[in-house]
C-alpha cells in the first residue's frame, strides 16, 4: 500500500475588475499590440482598494471546498503560495484559517515567488505521506498589482492578481504511476540569479518595493529549466511526455509556454493556457489554470498532468500528478 495526495477539489477567485490591455496606454508608452505580441496576455484582473490577498485566498478556498464536498473543519493543514502578503507577519495561511472558522491544524506560507504553488504542493505531498495531515488546503494568492512600477513598461503590463486553491486527501494507492494523486515532485533554486527578478523592497529598505525584472534573461533560463524539470519529474515517476494527457504550465508568458512545450515534445492542444484572460498572477497562476481548465471540461478524472513554474530566486520546480 502507497500513499498519495489525492485532488478532491478546486476552486479559484478573480477580482471584479478586469483590466484590458488598452488601459495602459494612457499610462505608459504601450499598445494592445505591443503586449499581445510579447506576452500573449490581452486582459487581467486587478484587486479592489481594499481587498488583501487573504481575501482573494478564502474565497478560492471556499470553492475548493465546495466542489470537494468538504467542510472546512475536515481540514487539518492550510498551505498558502505568495509573495504579497497582507502583512509581514502572521501568515495569509492563518488568516484564512481564521476566516473559515477554523480552530485546529496548522498553517503557514511559502513564498518561492511564481514557483510558489508547485513548491506548497510538494510540501503538501510531503506532509500527507508522512502522515502528517489527512486533509490539506493548498492556495496560491496574490495581489501583484501591488508591486508593479507603473513607469516600467516592460513589467506593469504583465500581472495581474487572483487566487486558486485546491484540497489534497491521503488516499490510498498501489504505488504505481496508475495511481491517482501526487506521483511526483522535482525543486530546484538557484540564488546566484537573484538580481534578474527581484522586488526593491523589505526590510532592508523600510518599503515594499516594485518588481525589477531582465525580461530577456528570465525568459533565457525560463524555457530550459521548465523543461528540465518537468522530464525529471516525469523520469522519477517512471513516466514519459508521451504520458501527459495536460501540461499545466505557471502562465507568465505565452511564448515560454510554448517554448517549453516545444521543448518537451508536447503539443500545445496539451496544454492548459489561461495567460491571455489573467496575466501572471505569480503563485496563482497553476491552481488558477488547473480550476479554469476543469471548468472548460479540458481536465479529467484520470488524466495526468505535469505542472511546471519558474519564479524569482530563481526558483523552479515541477509536480506530476494524477486527476
Amino acid at each position: 500500500m502507497t500513499i498519495r495526495a489525492v485532488v478532491k477539489g478546486i476552486g479559484h477567485y478573480l477580482p471584479d475588475r478586469i483590466v484590458p490591455n488598452s488601459e495602459f496606454e494612457a499610462i505608459v508608452e504601450t499598445s494592445d499590440e505591443w503586449i499581445r505580441s510579447r506576452s500573449g496576455i490581452e486582459r487581467r484582473h486587478f484587486a479592489a482598494e481594499g481587498q488583501l490577498t487573504s481575501d482573494l485566498a478564502a474565497r478560492a478556498a471556499r470553492a475548493a471546498l465546495a466542489d470537494a464536498g468538504i467542510a472546512a473543519g475536515e481540514i487539518d493543514a492550510i498551505i498558502v503560495a505568495t509573495s504579497t502578503p497582507d502583512l509581514t507577519f502572521p501568515s495569509v495561511a492563518t488568516m484564512v484559517q481564521a476566516e473559515l472558522g477554523i480552530t485546529r491544524g496548522f498553517a503557514f506560507d511559502v513564498q518561492a515567488v511564481c514557483a510558489g504553488f508547485v513548491y506548497a504542493l510538494a510540501n503538501a505531498n510531503a506532509l500527507i505521506v508522512s502522515g502528517q495531515a489527512g486533509r490539506i488546503l493548498v492556495i496560491g494568492a496574490e495581489t501583484f498589482s501591488r508591486l508593479m512600477n507603473w513607469q516600467d513598461r516592460t513589467t506593469c503590463v504583465l500581472f495581474g492578481d487572483g487566487a486558486g486553491a485546491l484540497v489534497l486527501e491521503a488516499a490510498e494507492g498501489a504505488g504505481t504511476p496508475a495511481d491517482r494523486g501526487i506521483l511526483s515532485t522535482d525543486l530546484n533554486s538557484d540564488g546566484r540569479f537573484k538580481d534578474i527578478l527581484y522586488v526593491d523592497g523589505g526590510t532592508s529598505t523600510g518599503t515594499t518595493g516594485h518588481l525589477v525584472m531582465e525580461g530577456k534573461e528570465v525568459f533565457r533560463h525560463a524555457i530550459e529549466k521548465l523543461a528540465q524539470t518537468a522530464h525529471h519529474a516525469l523520469d522519477k515517476a517512471g513516466l514519459t511526455p508521451d504520458d501527459v494527457d495536460w501540461i499545466v504550465p505557471h502562465q507568465a508568458n505565452l511564448r515560454i509556454i510554448e517554448g517549453t512545450a516545444k521543448r518537451m515534445q508536447v503539443p500545445m492542444e496539451r496544454v492548459v493556457v489561461t495567460v491571455q484572460d489573467h496575466g501572471n498572477t505569480s503563485a496563482a497562476s497553476i491552481p488558477l489554470a488547473l480550476s479554469v481548465g476543469k471548468a472548460r471540461g479540458q481536465i479529467k478524472p484520470g488524466d495526468l498532468l505535469v505542472t511546471e513554474a519558474i519564479g524569482g530566486g530563481l526558483a523552479w520546480g515541477s509536480v506530476v500528478l494524477r486527476w
